[in-house]
């Protein structure tokens, strides 16, 4: 069981998914406004916060920030148009943990929700790569990665991955590790986008009690955590300039000081660090140090968009599709020869990270034995198909869904009397009691 805060400003949307939520054994808060949501925040500390990305004050974005500053583990998902990826895209590298997009499908959300809580409760400080599994593509380009990867691993070079959000740098870094001397020893990943900046010393080098006003016990840093392993700086040139100083300062001396003590710890970790930003451009800039910079590109991997690596897009389709039956308990073969066009047509903008969604999406929709053009996200179908597909059964969907917002909102409105509600509905209680059946709406 988890506690979620749900924010937007849709009163029977949110009560739908109150319900829902609150059905599959969530404890589920409400929040109507940026304001409710921030006051809701700081008055509690939510598992998962569920965001609409539009809300009328400030956007899901400043929620997202609310909710990391109060506790940096809090899983967000933001909610957002299917025009929206791109933004979407701007959540995760602000730390959130996944996107939906709307009109959102309630199994959909609650699967995200329940892999967001898996893995959270899973991931410790000390990660090891025992069960992470590398998907290797076929393309050329794929194969010169594998190269990169081979050749730097058995190294204690530092490493810089560059690549656009989305597109799988974590599973390179990983898999450096897993390749190298290291990989019995802790592989720690910190979301440098994520950390809010009085935090970022912290996180890195730990504190003591005291130190300042909400340490309240101990805390050992991550470079203590990932000692004798490998730190992977996610979004580094995220982090605020003075936190680089100190970064550079640890990595030089091979020591860190937890904030309050005067006690030296030694480290032995290596670096491999990550940026959807091209930090030379950062260096000429002037927000990214150059002397940091130096120190951290020993080695640089890119690591392409999928939009030029479509020899390998259906290697990891077929591996999502695979993860998502599991997931979900189905048993979806493959894809049809329409769907399979399709995906190689797109040009996914949300890299590996959009394909995965669009995949676990289309197979908690699909009724058949196959992925259809009718399951996938409408952004993904081209618009000379939009107009053929589906139809009537999106006419379908669009009344079913109007009528079932209607009904939960009557039921609140009467505090959920059956009989109050059939009168004001103006049908009998067989009918409401049939139509609660078929939207699996609770009312105990």
């Amino acid at each position: 069981m988890a506690k979620i805060l749900v924010v937007d400003d849709d009163s029977t949307f949110c009560l739908m998914l109150k319900t829902f939520l609150t059905r599959n054994g969530h404890r589920v808060t409400e929040a109507f406004s940026y304001k409710e949501a921030s006051d809701a925040i700081q008055a509690t500390t939510y598992d998962v916060v569920l965001t609409d990305f539009r809300l009328p004050e400030k956007t899901g974005m400043d929620v997202l920030t609310e909710a990391k500053r109060k506790k940096l583990e809090t899983v967000v998902i933001v909610m957002t148009g299917y025009g929206d990826i791109r933004i979407a895209v701007k959540a995760i590298k602000q730390g959130a943990y996944d996107y939906v997009t709307k009109p959102v499908n309630p199994e959909e959300i609650l699967a995200t929700i329940n892999s967001a809580i898996s893995s959270t409760d899973a991931k410790t400080h000390e990660i090891h790569t025992d069960s992470f599994t590398f998907i290797e593509g076929k393309s050329k380009y794929s194969q010169e990665l594998m190269h990169y990867i081979n050749i730097v691993a058995p190294t204690n070079l530092s490493v810089i991955i560059q690549g656009d959000s989305g597109t799988g740098k974590e599973f390179v870094a990983r898999k450096i590790h897993q390749a190298s001397k290291r990989n019995g020893r802790p592989f720690v990943a910190i979301d440098c986008g994520a950390l809010p900046r009085e935090l970022a010393a912290s996180e890195f080098f730990g504190h003591i009690k005291g130190s300042f006003t909400s340490a309240i016990a101990d805390k050992v840093g991550q470079f203590e955590v990932a000692n004798g392993g490998t730190l992977f700086l996610d979004e580094i040139g995220n982090l605020p300039y003075d936190v680089q100083v100190n970064l550079l300062r640890a990595i030089q001396e091979r020591k860190i000081k937890r904030i309050g003590s005067s006690k030296e710890i030694p480290v032995d970790v290596r670096i491999i660090a990550a940026s959807n930003e091209d930090l030379l451009n950062m260096v000429n800039r002037g927000t990214f140090r150059e002397d940091l910079y130096h120190r951290l590109n020993e080695f640089t991997i890119r690591v392409a968009p999928l939009s030029e690596r479509k020899d390998d897009l259906m290697v990891y389709a077929q591996w999502f599709l695979k993860n998502a039956n599991r997931e979900m308990g189905k048993n979806i073969q493959d894809f049809s020869h329409e769907v399979i066009d399709t995906l190689l047509q797109y040009s996914w903008p949300g890299n590996l990270r959009e394909l995965k969604n669009a995949i676990r999406r289309a197979v908690l929709l699909e009724r058949s034995g196959f992925i259809t053009m009718e399951s996938l996200p409408q952004d993904i179908v081209p618009s000379t198909l939009k107009g053929k597909i589906g139809k009537a059964e999106n006419l379908k969907n669009i009344k079913e869904k109007a009528e079932q917002e209607i009904i939960l909102s009557t039921l609140e409105k009467v505090k959920y009397n059956k009989t109050k509600a059939a009168k004001l509905l103006k049908i009998d209680r067989k009918t409401l009691y049939n139509k609660l059946k078929q939207y699996g709406i609770d009312t105990e």
